[in-house]
């Protein structure tokens, strides 16, 4: 086995080759990406949407000269384009939903994931990690978001997740064999950064001391040039390690790879594995380094490489690939624009002003007036009227020159780059929010519809990362929340709660119960596998604010629904007071309809001839039981009655033998008085009452 000295070496030396694989199949395609983005970001100040040699012929005379006699204006509109698209994505913001993807997964765990994943964006501010990367995306057709994981306080040892912001996506370099366009499949990945001198050596005391680390690539400066002096270049590596071994499976069908604690586990209750086969088993490693030393390094909890990448144009061309955005294919356009919109203030104010033609001597006694006209608002200009054409007849009054006028062939070509960046761009008036022939909603938003169509890729391919970010978190939490212990979820409207989550419990949840009503619910969202779906549409404040209008317009046409659905109007309205409001609209509803909205008049019937009948066998199981307590009653009386006559009977008997022996020595009269009073004394007994059947 090769040493660890050794081991690390080879790791570094196939990072550094990978590196320079990056930075040299992507230096073509970040060129153009970097000039998209300049182009983007210009304006008057920077003239980033004028070429070098164009500016240096219209601000050189060819004598040495420079002056600025010919405008070089930038009317940008590009930015109205990106952000129309950047910013139908802030209002519809994809989102991932996790669902249950094996009979083992539980319904309840989805939504406490989904709850889970909800919290985790909110204390990261992830939509600036997504509305960061959907710029970057649109503008010049590359952004990244990652993964990122951190304590939850400095005096703990649990950790929590977060969605981290790549704000130069230029800082990037993934594995450039990726297919996948999210980059799901790529095998390593570098995020590089400039830290100052003095931090690397606090935070890495025993590191090599390096001026310069890696050499920056293509619109990868973090940093200023005038701090190169006093930075240094690390990155972040991430990379799959590849570990071969057998993979066993078991008669209950587990699966386990061999040595490790599962398969012992496995191979205790199972007995020896049914079949084997050979894998190679992988783990994501990261290192952060400064080239040569290892900083840092540890291994990755989930197992993809927790960078996700969001694409716009995408093409490969004799095996380079070439990445576009929005701007590509309209800089010519608006460079068009920008050269008739500078041709047409050029010509404008080179031409001369349009003068008050007169004949002479008209003006005469009064050349001050006319020639302060255009500077002091006279309240009349006089002329002389005795000047004649020589025939005697007075001249006509002065008039002022047809002022020029800019040619309707620049007026037309403007107009026509005008109309190619929007045809560039694949946004034209109405989805711009210009007025049109439409006159009805439904022709409005089928218009608006098409230009959503012609760029509907970019959100289309912002929904697929952030489905890919959520599949990530949902093999991540297991793996983090691994200790017993409470999370925050948030609802989709916002509302806060708190879960229990214990790794250790056999089952996906566990419902704790109190005379039949349930206390708590535990879970564990290590047990079955989940899957994601991405989902697009207006936010949940949108969708309760169009909800609150519809039914405010419903209830206004049918007032009687106030009793039926007022709470639910009330409760969409933002206003301070309106939850108290619905909750006591709710107590004035029928219990009938906020019970049974979802169950038909003939559902509801036979419940309540059910319920009739289950009443009525009550009564009868009621009265079969007084009866059975009566006859059990009887039975006890006629014992008791039985067992006191046989006593009775008993003392008789004894007294008529006491009387047969001594028959001898009584006379006829005195025998039969001791019969007749031995007679009524057992009729007329008081504890003798026969029983009442």
């Amino acid at each position: 086995m090769a040493s660890k000295k050794t081991s690390t070496s080879e790791m570094l030396t196939t990072m550094r080759s990978r590196f320079t694989m990056a930075q040299s199949a992507t230096s073509q395609s970040r060129e153009d990406e970097l000039n998209d983005l300049r182009f983007m970001a210009g304006s008057s100040d920077n003239m980033f949407q004028w070429s070098a040699d164009v500016l240096a012929t219209r601000t050189n005379t060819g004598s040495g000269q420079n002056i600025s006699a010919r405008p070089c204006l930038t009317i940008n509109k590009l930015p109205q384009h990106v952000r129309q698209v950047t910013n139908e994505q802030r209002q519809n913001r994809p989102t991932g939903k996790v669902i249950p993807a094996d009979d083992k997964a539980d319904v309840d765990v989805a939504e406490m994931l989904n709850g889970v994943i909800r919290h985790i964006e909110y204390i990261s501010d992830a939509d600036v990690a997504y509305d960061t990367a959907c710029d970057n995306q649109v503008t010049y057709g590359e952004g990244y978001i990652r993964i990122l994981t951190d304590y939850c306080d400095d005096d703990t040892f649990d950790q929590d997740l977060r969605i981290g912001r790549v704000r130069n996506s230029f800082s990037v370099y993934m594995d450039p064999a990726i297919q996948d366009p999210c980059g799901s499949d790529a095998e390593w990945c570098f995020i590089t950064e400039d830290i100052l001198k003095a931090d690397y050596e606090r935070l890495w005391p025993n590191a090599t001391p390096l001026s310069s680390i890696m050499t920056q690539g293509v619109g990868d400066q973090t940093l200023s040039q005038w701090l190169t002096e006093n930075t240094i270049r690390i990155a972040e590596y991430f990379y799959y390690d590849y570990e071969p071994g057998d993979l066993n499976l078991y008669r209950d069908g587990s699966t386990a790879h061999s040595g490790t604690p599962q398969d012992q586990l496995a191979r205790a209750l199972n007995g020896p594995p049914v079949k084997s086969r050979r894998v190679q088993r992988k783990k994501v490693m990261w290192v952060k380094t400064n080239g040569f030393d290892v900083l840092e390094e540890r291994e990755w909890a989930g197992k993809w490489i927790p960078v996700v990448r969001v694409v716009g144009n995408e093409f490969e061309i004799d095996g380079q690939l070439y990445i576009s955005g929005l701007v590509r294919n309209a800089k010519d356009a608006q460079r068009m624009y920008n050269y008739w919109v500078s041709q047409e203030a050029e010509m404008l104010a080179l031409a001369p002003k349009a003068p008050f033609i007169g004949y002479g001597g008209q003006f005469e006694g009064y050349e001050n007036q006319w020639k302060t006209a255009n500077t002091v608002n006279w309240p009349y200009l006089e002329v002389n009227p005795d000047v004649t054409d020589g025939m005697g007849n007075t001249l006509p009054l002065p008039q002022r020159a047809q002022p020029p006028m800019a040619s309707s062939g620049l007026l037309q070509a403007k107009m026509g780059a005008s109309d190619d960046i929007k045809a560039t761009t694949g946004q034209y008036d109405s989805s711009l929010g210009a007025t049109s022939n439409e006159r009805s909603g439904k022709a409005i938003l089928a218009r608006e519809k098409q230009g959503d169509t012609g760029t509907y890729h970019y959100v289309d391919n912002l929904a697929r990362a952030i489905r890919y970010i959520t599949r990530q978190l949902v093999d991540l939490i297991p793996k983090i929340y691994d200790t017993a212990r409470i999370a925050r979820i948030v609802q989709p409207d916002g509302e806060v709660g708190m879960v229990k989550i214990d790794p250790d419990q056999a089952e996906p949840v566990r419902k704790i119960e109190e005379d039949g009503i349930l206390i708590e619910k535990i879970y564990n969202p290590g047990v079955g596998q989940y899957d994601v779906v991405a989902v697009t549409g207006p936010g949940y404040m949108t969708k309760r604010q169009e909800a609150a209008e519809s039914m405010s317009q419903l209830l206004q046409g049918n007032p009687e629904l106030w009793g039926v659905a007022g709470d639910l109007l009330v409760k969409n309205m933002d206003w301070p007071g309106a939850q108290e409001i619905a909750a006591r609209l709710r107590k004035t509803i029928d219990p009938k309809l906020l019970s049974d909205d979802d169950k038909t008049p003939e559902l509801q019937a036979a419940e309540q001839q059910i319920e009739m009948l289950s009443g009525l066998v009550g009564q009868q199981q009621a009265l079969l039981q007084r009866v059975e307590q009566s006859q059990e009653q009887q039975k006890l009386d006629i014992d008791a009655y039985k067992a006191e006559t046989t006593a009775q009977i008993e003392a008789f008997n004894a007294v008529t033998k006491r009387l047969q022996a001594e028959q001898s020595g009584m006379t006829p009269e005195q025998i039969q008085d001791s019969i007749d009073g031995t007679v009524d004394a057992a009729l007329f007994s008081p504890g003798l009452t026969p029983p009442t059947l």
